[in-house]
């Protein structure tokens, strides 16, 4: 007689019963890398948000399939001139230590991340609230951004400008509220497990780098009775082919890249398990504007002329990416990307012109021009870069290549280290072209190549400023976008789609145009 029945005869004599515990539900979900910090407001990449999109909820936020749903604020309003923001929070709102989110957090949180010792490359994110740059460049103080607490469960917020997008925006996680009394008594060492106090459906349990992060349900979050998973571990997966082997023994879930090279036969083996769709991202290559000989637009341009992205997106990305002549990718309502004048011309036209330009700037086989790109790695990004690294040979363009993690790669780009072109992407942080234009704007973190143009930038502003007037709006972005890819500032190279891998045993797992999968969602 086995033990269990042993105890359960003997109890059901005393009148109760034991019962086997119940399984923990456990979701292991491959994420491309590991990331560079778990602080909303220090954070820049894709990696970084799917964690902090389980660990931290915003004013609002996206559900499974990308669509706007409130988060802390269970409602709003705005003014009729569209520039104030009144929200009123939830008042079942508490940070996983219990205490109450207020408004005040979110004065606090949004202060912090426009203050300039603070770092945030996403400072330009909230530059939409009134003095909200102003106290990012040190020309106004904390206390004059438009932001305030009415009463402990209402915020109001004062935009410069009437901004479509605004709510968009506060889904993204610069947009997060952060634990002010955790972060005065422990300093930076508040993100650490144990340490972390956040107010999303999932809590920090365990950071160990190169080998996974573990998150436990939250029972202080709101709508924890509507959360499945008991623990999600965060699995980086740099090299995507050791992630399919994982992921073909049971030991992921889901991943959210592909080797692209093997993409046939994962269909072939995974039928629908495998998901390709569109995305509203681009892959470009950052240039680094301000150095010499990059600093010419002539010789950006004969660069960007002579690579082939047909190629790319056929060959390399097996047709799970598009050629890209723009920054901004289609799919966004009301908005034409503005593709660079050569989008139309032949491939050999291209190279005609190319070659030209070569010759004008004294560049030939006497005179090679060197030139350096650094990725990050993946089986797809070193591809992509031998690829062009081969396409430029034939002209006298001597490549070399420099690959570096992940996270060494970006804090390289984040800190304005010394390149000449590098790989780079940008995924929508909002459904809005705004997104993938301000990345190139003087005063952005994110602005990589270093790019000042001054007509880009009065196109910008007025953009900006024509916010209640949405076609003047998207025709001023549009012009503004004609002179970034006309000048280069940087060089889009291909369009994204997802692809990604999931199990059938997840539930609530959605494909979506921002490929955010929210773990409060999903089942097993």
């Amino acid at each position: 007689m086995s033990r269990f029945r042993s105890l359960l005869i003997a109890s059901l004599l005393l009148g109760t019963a034991v019962l086997p515990a119940a399984a923990e539900t456990i979701y292991n979900r491959g994420n491309s890398a590991d990331p560079e910090s778990l602080d909303p407001h220090k954070t820049s990449t894709v990696y970084e948000a799917h964690i902090l999109r389980d660990v931290f909820e915003g004013l609002v936020m996206q559900d499974a399939v990308s669509n706007l749903i409130p988060g802390v604020a269970e409602s709003w309003s705005v003014s009729p001139d569209g520039k104030v923001y009144t929200f009123k929070l939830r008042p079942d709102a508490v940070w996983s230590n219990g205490e109450p989110v207020t408004a005040d957090d979110f004065v606090y949180s949004f202060r912090r991340l426009e203050d300039p010792a603070t770092g945030a490359e996403y400072a330009s994110m909230l530059y939409v609230i009134k003095n909200g740059e102003e106290v990012n460049t040190g020309k106004a103080k904390p206390e004059e951004m438009g932001v305030r607490a009415v009463d402990p469960k209402t915020l109001e917020v004062t935009l410069k400008s009437p901004t479509p997008y605004f709510l968009e925006l506060l889904t993204h996680q610069a947009a997060y509220p952060v634990n002010k009394a955790s972060i005065d008594k422990l300093g930076a060492d508040w993100i650490k497990p144990g340490n972390l106090v956040s107010n999303g459906a999932f809590t920090l349990a365990e950071f160990i780098p190169n080998d996974h992060i573990k998150l436990l349900k939250n029972p202080k979050f709101h709508a924890a009775s509507e959360v499945k998973l008991d623990a999600v571990n965060y699995i980086p997966t740099e090299d995507r082919s050791t992630a399919m082997k994982r992921y073909e023994a049971g030991e992921l879930d889901s991943n959210d890249d592909l080797p692209t090279e093997q993409l046939a036969d994962l269909r072939k083996k995974f039928g629908d398990q495998v998901k390709v769709g569109p995305y509203l991202g681009t892959y470009y290559y950052a240039v680094k504007t301000d150095k010499a000989p990059w600093n010419n637009p002539k010789l950006r341009r004969a660069v960007s002329l002579i690579i082939d992205r047909d190629f790319l997106a056929e060959k390399v990305w097996q047709n799970s990416m598009l050629p890209a002549y723009s920054m901004v990718p289609p799919g966004i309502d009301g908005y034409t990307p503005a593709e660079a004048d050569y989008a139309k011309m032949s491939q050999f036209d291209r190279e005609d012109e190319a070659k030209k330009i070569l010759a004008e700037l004294g560049y030939g086989p006497g005179k090679p021009l060197k030139l350096e790109i650094r990725y990050n790695t993946s089986e797809n990004h070193k591809n992509t870069a031998v690829a062009i690294q081969e396409q430029l040979k034939p002209f006298g363009i001597e490549v070399s290549l420099i690959n570096t993690d992940t996270k060494t790669h970006y804090g390289h780009l984040e800190q304005k280290g010394d390149y000449d072109y590098a790989r780079a992407a940008w995924i929508a942080d909002y459904k809005d072209p705004e997104t993938f234009l301000g990345i190139s704007r003087k005063s952005s973190g994110n602005n990589y190549s270093n790019f000042n143009n001054t007509d880009f930038e009065t196109l910008m502003d007025a953009a900006a400023a024509a916010g209640a007037d949405p076609a003047v709006r998207m025709k001023k972005l549009a012009e503004a976008e004609k002179v970034l890819v006309d000048d280069l500032g940087n060089m889009p190279l291909l369009y994204y789609s997802y692809h990604e891998i999931a199990s059938p045993k997840l539930k609530g797992w959605e494909p979506n145009v921002m490929a955010i999968h929210p773990s409060r969602f999903i089942s097993k």
